[in-house]
């Protein structure tokens, strides 16, 4: 069932209305221009990612909320990699672009694509979207991750597909270990706790408090093949919805079967 959030204070709905979501706008206009008008003298998308990280980094200051990184070694050991972390919030993306060392590309909806000045970036800044309308077309974006990681790029993936509803994580889709495997990189784990509740998906209101991103050891997938992407994605599944129970992101739920979804077309692309 959906968790409502709690109502805020007066008070707090008033800074969280007339102050914060005002200067969260003007954050992401302002520095989405930057990123657009650099797009035209940076070809390899490293300024336009500085300039994603300043957005990220100041949008999570006008949350008024601190962000700790847990397993922040653990990006060293896997310099080129799928990241996977479940997917909570609109926040979600500023806090991993303010939290990663590094420079990387996102594989996200291609709806988002049309949010103006959001999309803009995106586009401009060598994002990959994700259309799922078809198995086909959800193949051939796999096929541009896939290559963004054979040249050296990381990626950042949410393998839910779309935020979650109760704030526990949901069955994941098999695009991140498709991934990993397909481009023999390691898949790592991650974990955001506090997002949820940060800007919960029934408002729009920020809801400050404590924010964590931890990272997981990197899973080796060199030992895997395609038609073993459904072990993969459950040992995933597994490492993350793990590190969110016990660093706090909610009460564990009774245990029960999860079925790992594994489309067909993925296993017939070998």
């Amino acid at each position: 069932m959906t968790q409502r959030p709690v109502a805020l204070p007066l008070g707090r709905r008033m800074v969280s209305d007339l102050i914060q979501t005002p200067l969260f706008g003007l954050a992401t206009i302002g520095f989405g221009s930057l990123s657009i008008a650099s797009s035209f003298l940076d070809k390899q998308g490293s300024l336009q990612h500085k300039i994603a990280r300043a957005w990220a980094k100041t949008t999570v200051r006008i949350s008024l909320s601190r962000l700790t990184i847990i397993g922040a070694e653990n990006f060293k050991k896997a310099p080129v990699a799928v990241y996977a972390s479940n997917h909570t919030s609109y926040m979600d993306t500023p806090v991993l672009f303010a939290a990663l060392p590094f420079q990387f590309r996102i594989l996200a909806k291609q709806q988002l694509w049309k949010v103006p000045f959001i999309g803009w970036h995106l586009d401009r800044s060598g994002q990959i979207p994700v259309d799922i309308s078809t198995q086909r077309s959800a193949i051939s974006s796999l096929g541009a991750g896939v290559r963004a990681l054979k040249a050296g790029m990381p990626l950042v993936v949410f393998p839910e597909g779309g935020r979650t509803e109760t704030g526990h994580p949901q069955d994941f889709q098999s695009g991140a270990a498709f991934l990993a495997i397909r481009a023999q990189v390691p898949l790592v784990p991650m974990a955001l706790v506090g997002v949820y509740g940060l800007l919960p998906i029934h408002t729009r209101q920020f809801h400050p408090r404590p924010l964590k991103l931890i990272v997981g050891e990197p899973i080796d997938t060199a030992n895997y093949t395609i038609r073993q992407i459904d072990p993969l994605n459950q040992s995933l599944r597994d490492e993350v919805s793990r590190m969110y129970y016990e660093n706090g992101g909610m009460p564990e739920p009774e245990p029960q079967t999860q079925a790992s979804t594994v489309p067909s077309a993925l296993e017939q692309n070998q």
